[in-house]
C-alpha cells in the first residue's frame, strides 16, 4: 500500500486539512507550507485519490466528446478521425481525460441532455455530429455544463461553436468552375438537417447569383455525405441535365463516389465532367485524379474546440462563435469548360 494523505502531513509537519488545501489548489496556503508539502509529495510519491480529489473539488477533469451516429460504417469518420486527434492532443496537453460517448436521435429522446452529461460524471461536453433536428440541439443552450458544438452555429451563456465558414468554402468552389468557363454546375449536398449542408447551400446560391446564373433547385441532389450517394447523385443529375459540365460535392467522400461512377461508365474527369470536393481529407490526394477541393483545418478544429471548452471551464468564459478560414486547393478534377471533349 502506498503513502497516504496521512503520511504527507506527518512527514510535512502540517494538518490533513493542509495538505488537501494544497493538492487542491486553494490560493490561501502560505506560499513556504506549499513548496514544502509539494517536495514532501514527491518525495513519498503520493498520489491522490482521484474520486476524493473531485469530490471536493467537485471537478473530475474529465470532459466528454458526444459523437452523434457513431456507427460501424467507416464513411464520415475520415474527417472526424483528424478532429478527433486535434481535440484529444490539446485536451491532454491542458491536463484533462477525454471520454468518447455515443448518441442517437432515438437515444436523446430517452435521456434528457443533462441528465446525460451528470450519469457521465464530465466536467463540459464537445459535441461533434449532431443534427439540427436532435432533441440535444435545442437542450445544450439552455444546459448549465459549458458545452462546445462542432459545426453546429449555436450559442449561449454556457455554449460555443467552432467551424469553418461554410458560405466562404462554397462559394470559393463556384467562383473557380464559374471563371472555368462552367455554367451548368450540379452541387451533391448533404442531408438538410446537417447545418453545413444549409450553409454550403447558401454559399452555392450566392456564386451561382453573383455569377449572372439563375439558382435551379433541380441541380441540387440532398445525399447523407456518404460515398454511394455522390454516384447516385451524379447519376441523377446528367439525367436530368444533358449539359451538366461540373459537379460541386459538399465532401470529399461524395466526389469519390461520383467520380467512380463517372469512370465507370468510361467517361473522363475532368475532360467530361469538371468535380470540386469539400474537407481536403487525406484520400484526396490520392485519387486519380487528384481532387481539387475546399480544405477545413480538421485537426485545427478539434483544437480550437478543447482550448475554448477548458477556457469556458476555469475562466468561465461565455459562449461565442469561432468561424476558421477554408482554402481551395486545386488539382487535377477541375478544367476549363469543353476542353478535349471530341476525345470523350
Amino acid at each position: 500500500m502506498g503513502p497516504t494523505i496521512k503520511d504527507v502531513a506527518k512527514e510535512a509537519g502540517v494538518s490533513i486539512t493542509t495538505v488537501s488545501r494544497v493538492l487542491n489548489q486553494y490560493s490561501d496556503v502560505n506560499p513556504k507550507t506549499r513548496t514544502k508539502v509539494l517536495k514532501v509529495v514527491e518525495q513519498l510519491g503520493y498520489q491522490p485519490n482521484s474520486v476524493a480529489r473531485s469530490l471536493v473539488m467537485k471537478r473530475t477533469q474529465t470532459v466528454g466528446l458526444v459523437v452523434s451516429d457513431l456507427s460501424r460504417s467507416r464513411n464520415g469518420h475520415h474527417f472526424m478521425f483528424d478532429v478527433l486527434c486535434g481535440i484529444n492532443d490539446r485536451v491532454q496537453e491542458l491536463g484533462y481525460d477525454l471520454v468518447l460517448f455515443s448518441t442517437s436521435t432515438t437515444a436523446q429522446k430517452k435521456t434528457p441532455y443533462m441528465d446525460f452529461v451528470r450519469q457521465r460524471r464530465v466536467d463540459g461536453v464537445l459535441m461533434m455530429g449532431i443534427r439540427l433536428d436532435d432533441p440535444y440541439t435545442h437542450e445544450v443552450v439552455e444546459a448549465s455544463v459549458p458545452s462546445v458544438l462542432i459545426d453546429v452555429p449555436l450559442v449561449s451563456d454556457t455554449c460555443s461553436y467552432v467551424t469553418t465558414d461554410n458560405v466562404a468554402g462554397a462559394t470559393m468552389a463556384i467562383q473557380h468552375l464559374v471563371e472555368l468557363g462552367h455554367r451548368r454546375i450540379g452541387f451533391v449536398n448533404g442531408h438538410a438537417q446537417a447545418a453545413v449542408s444549409k450553409e454550403r447551400l447558401q454559399g452555392y446560391r450566392m456564386a451561382l447569383e453573383e455569377a449572372g446564373i439563375a439558382y435551379d433547385p433541380e441541380l441540387v441532389y440532398y445525399g447523407n455525405f456518404e460515398q454511394q450517394d455522390g454516384a447516385t447523385g451524379v447519376a441523377e443529375l446528367m439525367e436530368k441535365f444533358e449539359d451538366l459540365s461540373a459537379v460541386f460535392f459538399a465532401s470529399d467522400l461524395m466526389a469519390l463516389g461520383g467520380i467512380k461512377y463517372l469512370q465507370s461508365l468510361q467517361l473522363r474527369v475532368p475532360e467530361r465532367m469538371s468535380i470540386v470536393g469539400y474537407d481536403d481529407i487525406e484520400l484526396a490526394a490520392m485519387m486519380q485524379p487528384m481532387l481539387t477541393t475546399v480544405r477545413q483545418t480538421r485537426y485545427e478544429m478539434g483544437q480550437s474546440a478543447a482550448e475554448t471548452l477548458i477556457r469556458m471551464l476555469e475562466q468561465n468564459e461565455k459562449g461565442r462563435g469561432i468561424v476558421l478560414p477554408p482554402e481551395l486547393v486545386v488539382r487535377e478534377t477541375t478544367s476549363k469548360h469543353g476542353v478535349n471533349l471530341s476525345h470523350i
